[in-house]
């Protein structure tokens, strides 16, 4: 059985292990999800922003630095959250402890929802939709990046401990848990497809502006690793907005 995102990352040596590989010069969240997830989400000056699974809370400190109104991180890790909390020592930004699923979203209250990478941990995405929807103000933004679907399909390619020259894409169409061998322990994630989390922005009443994979630049890799990535996606992206109230 596999651990629960929230509780995957407070183990220590699982904790210890991830925030040393992010410190990698050419690991991809830096070099690949982050240009991709900035760019749709465009400026944050004067923005009230909630960010689901906030991790150390990197993204909220860079938009305080940018101007944001009010940042609010949503955080199920106690390691994150003690990591966030630090981030943000000094700042107006605030971390709260709690699942992504059983936080009570206040209606009409933030211009930007975002999530990083959180959403494939979480068992009902539609639900937590519908809540991006009722603490959106009308016009807000959402935008959220997860796993690819190629890589949550299938558990397979996860197993091997060199580095990976392929990848096993199985099960596509048939969707829910999976149980992952990662960082020395494993995890359980939600495998969706494409097609699941487009309907699920749809149903909530968002309206989809992009839809993005992580095509890597080869200005943030070397030519090798630049290679390497063109292969097969690691993240999907989506980005939506809420409509203005009509008059």
């Amino acid at each position: 059985m596999g651990y629960s995102g929230p509780d995957f990352y407070d183990q220590s040596s699982v904790y210890d292990t991830y925030m040393q590989r992010r410190s990698r010069s050419q690991n991809p969240n830096d070099t690949i999800e982050k240009p991709i997830f900035m760019e749709l989400v465009g400026g944050v000056k004067n923005q009230a922003i909630l960010d689901l699974g906030s991790g150390n809370a990197d993204f909220g400190l860079e938009s305080i630095n940018n101007g944001c109104r009010r940042y609010v991180g949503v955080e199920g890790s106690k390691n994150m959250v003690n990591a966030g909390r630090n981030t943000l020592q000094g700042t107006q930004g605030e971390i709260i402890f709690s699942s992504i699923e059983d936080w009570d979203y206040p209606e009409e209250t933030f211009d930007l929802v975002v999530s990083r990478l959180a959403l494939h941990y979480i068992k009902d995405v539609e639900a937590c939709f519908q809540n991006v929807y009722k603490t959106l103000v009308p016009g807000g933004q959402f935008v959220f990046s997860v796993e690819h679907p190629v890589l949550t399909s299938c558990a397979r390619s996860a197993e091997i401990s060199t580095r990976r020259a392929d990848w096993i894409v199985d099960h596509y169409f048939e969707t829910g848990e999976r149980i992952s061998p990662w960082l020395g322990s494993t995890v359980l994630k939600y495998h969706r497809t494409i097609d699941d989390y487009f309907s699920a922005v749809q149903k909530a009443g968002l309206s989809i502006t992009s839809l993005r994979e992580s095509r890597p630049s080869p200005s943030n890799l070397d030519q090798d690793e630049y290679i390497r990535r063109l292969r097969i996606p690691l993240f999907l992206f989506i980005s939506s907005h809420k409509a203005q109230d009509r008059l």
